[in-house]
């Protein structure tokens, strides 16, 4: 596995006591190596080993995601164009993959979505997010591109 740069607006990411990570390049748009065919290979793999139990194997989420279920919690959304994962930048995609959906989102939010922070290196999880985003159409993609240079051009 080769390690690459993530992308971030502001956050960094501490990598198990290792160097820091800056996510987002300076006004680089290229965020998670989508279109890096063995990144994506390496993340496909590690998405169907950590992520599709919940996910789903072609990332359609669990029925009726956007509604509680009865204790309480969201279940797990789609990752592809039907779901709103591409909605968010990429440095809350990586935290909330790292850290777990309450811990970055807070105010009593309930998820079962678990941090992978433990399981998985930074560079394994931007792998899995790469992998996701490579399944994207090139229309989602070019916005969620577009979005993660706002983000990025918002926070030099």
């Amino acid at each position: 596995m080769r390690p690459y740069p993530i992308i971030l607006a502001g956050l960094t990411i501490a990598a198990g006591g290792a160097a820091l990570y800056p996510l987002f390049a300076a006004g680089d748009a290229a965020m998670f190596p989508y279109s890096d065919a063995e990144v994506v290979a390496e993340g496909r793999a590690l998405y169907a080993d950590h992520c599709a139990a919940c996910h789903g194997a072609d990332l359609e989420g669990q029925p009726d995601w956007r509604l509680t279920d009865a204790q309480g919690f969201l279940p797990a959304p789609p990752h592809d164009d039907t779901g709103h994962t591409w909605h968010h930048p990429d440095p809350l995609l990586f935290a909330i993959t790292k850290y777990g959906t309450e811990a970055v989102v807070g105010g009593g939010y309930r998820s079962n979505m678990q941090g992978f922070g433990e399981a998985l290196s930074d560079n394994e999880i931007i792998a899995v997010l790469a992998y996701i985003k490579s399944t994207w159409s090139p229309r989602i993609i070019e916005r969620h591109n577009r979005m993660n240079r706002d983000a990025a051009a918002v926070s030099q």
